[in-house]
């Protein structure tokens, strides 16, 4: 069992895992992530995305993707984790929490203060999961998005 950064010959597994993820979390025809898009998000001529991926006997199992933020009242940046994610025969040994250690990690060692994610408020595993090393719920928080035809009209009309 090992973690490392994400190589470019991880791609095509970790859009597999990408796609598992989107079944598991019941919304698989929103997930249209390609290869090529992955690809060109982590190595091109500026990455903005980043990842390390879990590996048992040179397999990748899990991985996480993940991208700076900023926090203006601390001034620094931190690290928004946008997928975590182990194959569902893989849970239970250690690699989600080595990948979410290793994100730790990433903030300590370049002063980031901040590592933050998004919870499906149904997804009990993940929730306890993430309590258990001492994570919390920002309930005052209130997450919002536009997608689709509402940013392209928002965008278009103001």
């Amino acid at each position: 069992m090992s973690v490392r950064r994400i190589q470019p010959s991880d791609v095509d597994s970790v859009v597999r895992l990408v796609h598992a993820l989107a079944e598991y979390e019941k919304a698989p025809q929103e997930c249209h992530l390609t290869s090529e898009q992955l690809h060109a998000s982590l190595f091109g001529a500026a990455p903005a995305v980043f990842g390390h991926v879990a590996e048992v006997d040179g397999e990748v199992v899990g991985y996480c993707l993940w991208f700076l933020s900023y926090s203006t009242w601390r001034g620094t940046h931190g690290i928004y984790m946008e997928d975590l994610y182990v194959d569902p025969a893989r849970r239970g040994s250690g690699l989600g929490k080595a990948l979410l250690v290793e994100l730790a990690r990433e903030c300590v060692s370049k002063g980031y203060q901040r590592l933050e994610w998004s919870v499906l408020k149904w997804n009990t595993p993940a929730i306890d999961f993430y309590k258990s090393v001492g994570a919390f719920p920002m309930d005052e928080w209130e997450m919002h998005r536009l997608t689709d035809a509402a940013l392209t009209d928002f965008a278009a009309k103001g």
